[in-house]
C-alpha cells in the first residue's frame, strides 16, 4: 500500500497563512499538516509516499526534508511529481499526472489540506473492501461534496453544491477527501475516465466529478467508510483553521479554547455542553416551525427601531414601554448601562464578572458572603452598604454560579432600606422564573418600579427562553431619564428581524412558557438529588437552571474537568479561576433529563475514588 497527496494548489482562502509556503504547511496548534500526515502514513506503515506539488514546490521540498530523514521516516521514502500549470488546472490534472503511481499500487489518496486522526487510514487498510471514500456524516458546518450510500454502503451518488438539498441532509455524507484504491479500480476504470474527462471537459476540474461518474454507472464501485466529525477537518481558510486548532489541541488546550470562544458550538456536535446556560424545555417545536414558516421573510427585512421592540416587549412583561428597553441580549444592556454607575458598588462575590468588568465608573467593595454555603442576607448587603457609603448594589437572584436565593419579602425590605439611604439597586433576574413555583416572583412590576425609581432591573430573554442565538435582554426603570440614556447607548437596530418576531408572537406561547420552567423546577430536584449521591461530590442547593458543586477528590477539578471533555465531549464550568470561588468548583448546567443522566455517570466515572 502506498499513499499519493494532491499538494500543487495555492491555498488563496488561507491568505498569509500560505503567504510564504503551500497550504499543507499551514500550522495547527505549532505543527504543519504535512507533518500530521508524514507521522500518520509512517505510522500505518506506508512504504512510499509521493506527492504532487506546484506552488512554491521548492519550498514545500525543503521543508519536508529539513523535517524528515531515513533516521525518522522508517523506510518510507519520499517522492515528487511536478504540476507546472498548477495556476492554470486543478485536481483532476494533478492526479492524471500521477496515473503511472497509481496504477502500480493499492494507494491512498489523500488532498493537502487535512488534518485527521490516523486511526482513519488503519481502519481503511484493514478493511476488507478494495475501494474506499472515507465519509462523514453531514454536519451544517461542512462544504464539498456528498454521496449517498445504501444499506450495504456502496456509493449510490454524488451530489456537487448544485444538487444540494437542504431538506435531505439526513440522508448525506461529506466526502472526507482520503480514498483507498486498488491497483485494479485504477488501471481499468479510474485512469481511462480521467483521460476522457479531461480531453472533453478540460483541466480545470475536479476528480471528484470523475468519480461521480463512475459510482452512477457502477453502483458498487466505490463503497463508503463512515468515521465520525471529530476525527478529522478540512481546513480552507482561517475560519476553518481555528476550528480545526481547537478540534485537535491537546485537551488542557481545547478547553481553554471552547470556554473562548463563549458558545457556537454547532460546529462541535459531539460536545454536550453543560456549561452556558439555556433552558432546555423552551422554545417549543410549535414556536421554531412559527419562525420557520416566516425565516425567508425576516432574514431579507429590516428589523424596526429601537421604539417598536420597547412596544413589543413592554406587552409581554406588562409594563409601560417608556419604562423598558430591549437590547441584544442581557450583555449589551450591561454594557450600555455599567458606564452609568458612579460611586461605590456593593457586590457579593463570586458573581457574573461581565457586572464589575463594565462598572468602569464605579469602585466595587466586597459583600460578606459565607464562603461555606455563599449564603449572604439583607443584612449582611446593608452592613456592606453602610460601612462603606456604597452607592450602588448588585444582586443577581438566583445568584450566578452560586443559585443562591434571596425571597421576595427579603428583597422589598431590602428596596425600603436603600431607597431610604438614596442607594441604587441593579437586580438582575434573569434565573428567578426557574425557582419552585412558590417561591418565583418578579420584579418587573408596574407598582414596585414606581415606588422605587432606585431600583434597575436587567433580564437575560436569551438564558431563561431558550434562544440564546436570537440574543434578547430587557432593563426596566421608572427612571426614565436613565432610560433614556440607556436607549442613546444603544444602536437603533441592535435587534434583528428573528428577535423581534419572536417578541411578537411570543404571547401565543405563555402557557408553555410557564409549564417549561415547572419542569425543569422538577427536573432540578430530581438532579440535585442525584449528584448528591455522587462521592467527593458537594452539592449547592439552587433556584437556578444549573448547580455549583465542590469537587472534593484527590485531583484537581480542571484535571475533572478535562477528563469529562476527553473522555465523555462533556463541557462543564470550571470555576477555579473565579474570583471567589476557591480552586475545587464547578458550575453544571441542568440539561433534559436523559442528559442530565449521561453526566450523572460520567461524573460517577470521574470524580468518585476507585
Amino acid at each position: 500500500m502506498q499513499a499519493l497527496m494532491l499538494a500543487a494548489g495555492m491555498g488563496k482562502r488561507l491568505g498569509r497563512y500560505t503567504k510564504n509556503g503551500t497550504k499543507c504547511m499551514v500550522q495547527v496548534n505549532g505543527k504543519t499538516l504535512i507533518e500530521y500526515a508524514i507521522e500518520a502514513l509512517i505510522k500505518v506503515g506506508i512504504q512510499k509516499f509521493t506527492l504532487v506539488v506546484g506552488y512554491r514546490s521548492d519550498v514545500l521540498k525543503n521543508f519536508i526534508a529539513s523535517k524528515f530523514d531515513e533516521s525518522n521516516l522508517n523506510g518510507m521514502k519520499i517522492e515528487y511529481i511536478e504540476n507546472p500549470i498548477y495556476d492554470k488546472t486543478n485536481n483532476i490534472y494533478s492526479l492524471w499526472l500521477a496515473k503511472d503511481i497509481l496504477s502500480s499500487e493499492d494507494t491512498i489518496l489523500l488532498e493537502s489540506d487535512l488534518i485527521f486522526n490516523s486511526k482513519i487510514l488503519s481502519d481503511i487498510i484493514e478493511s476488507p473492501e478494495q475501494n474506499l471514500a472515507v465519509v462523514s456524516h453531514f454536519e451544517p458546518w461542512m462544504d464539498g461534496t456528498c454521496t449517498l450510500l445504501d444499506d450495504e454502503k456502496n456509493i449510490v451518488g454524488m451530489l456537487d453544491k448544485a444538487h444540494f438539498n437542504w431538506n435531505d441532509i439526513s440522508d448525506y455524507y461529506k466526502t472526507v477527501n482520503i480514498y483507498k484504491l486498488s491497483k485494479d479500480f485504477s488501471k481499468k476504470y479510474y485512469i481511462p475516465f480521467l483521460e476522457a474527462y479531461q480531453k472533453s471537459f478540460g483541466k480545470n476540474e475536479y476528480y471528484e466529478t470523475v468519480l461521480k461518474v463512475l459510482t452512477l454507472l457502477d453502483t458498487k464501485t466505490l463503497k463508503g467508510f463512515s468515521v465520525h466529525g471529530d476525527q478529522w477537518y478540512e481546513i480552507d481558510d482561517p475560519a476553518d483553521l481555528a476550528i480545526a486548532e481547537t478540534r485537535f489541541a491537546p485537551i488542557h488546550e481545547k478547553l481553554h479554547h471552547l470556554e473562548n470562544n463563549y458558545g457556537g458550538y454547532w460546529r462541535f456536535p459531539q460536545i454536550k455542553d453543560f456549561c452556558y446556560l439555556v433552558n432546555p424545555y423552551f422554545p417549543p417545536v410549535k414556536l421554531i416551525d412559527e419562525l420557520k414558516a416566516s425565516f425567508s421573510t425576516l432574514v431579507t427585512s429590516y428589523p424596526s427601531g429601537a421604539k417598536q421592540q420597547n412596544l413589543l416587549a413592554a406587552k409581554i412583561f406588562n409594563v409601560l414601554p417608556e419604562h423598558i428597553v430591549v437590547g441584544n441580549g442581557a450583555a449589551e444592556l450591561i454594557k450600555s448601562f455599567g458606564g452609568m454607575v458612579k460611586g461605590k458598588t456593593a457586590i457579593p462575590y463570586p458573581t457574573f464578572n461581565e457586572y464589575p468588568a463594565r462598572f468602569c465608573n464605579s469602585e466595587t467593595v466586597e459583600i460578606v458572603v459565607n464562603k461555606d454555603t455563599f449564603t449572604y442576607s439583607i443584612d449582611d448587603i446593608l452592613k456592606t452598604v453602610d460601612a462603606n457609603k456604597a452607592t450602588n448594589v448588585l444582586i443577581i437572584n438566583p445568584d450566578n454560579p452560586t443559585g443562591h436565593f434571596l425571597q421576595k419579602n427579603d428583597l422589598l425590605k431590602l428596596l425600603d432600606e436603600l431607597y431610604a439611604r438614596n442607594v441604587q439597586l441593579i437586580f438582575d433576574e434573569s434565573f428567578i422564573d426557574f425557582a419552585e413555583q412558590e417561591k418565583r416572583y418578579t420584579l418587573i412590576d408596574e407598582y414596585i418600579i414606581n415606588k422605587y425609581p432606585n431600583l434597575v432591573i436587567i433580564k437575560s430573554i436569551s438564558k431563561s427562553y431558550g434562544i440564546p442565538g436570537l440574543r434578547l435582554g430587557i432593563l426596566v426603570s421608572s427612571n426614565l431619564e436613565l432610560i433614556s440614556e440607556v436607549q442613546k447607548n444603544n444602536s437603533i437596530w441592535n435587534i434583528n428581524s428573528l428577535a423581534e418576531y419572536f417578541l411578537q408572537i411570543y404571547d401565543k406561547y405563555k402557557s408553555y412558557y410557564q409549564d417549561a420552567c415547572n419542569k425543569l423546577a422538577i427536573e432540578r430536584n430530581r438532579f440535585e438529588n442525584k449528584l448528591r449521591e455522587i462521592n467527593n461530590l458537594k452539592v449547592f442547593p439552587s433556584q437556578a437552571n444549573y448547580i455549583l458543586c465542590k469537587y472534593t477528590g484527590k485531583r484537581t477539578i480542571t484535571e475533572v474537568t478535562e477528563n469529562l471533555l476527553n473522555n465523555h465531549n462533556l463541557l462543564i464550568k470550571d470555576l477555579s479561576n473565579k474570583y471567589g470561588c476557591g480552586s475545587q468548583y464547578m458550575r453544571i448546567a441542568i440539561l433534559s433529563s436523559n442528559d442530565n443522566e449521561y453526566l450523572i455517570n460520567c461524573l460517577k466515572a470521574e470524580v468518585q475514588d476507585n
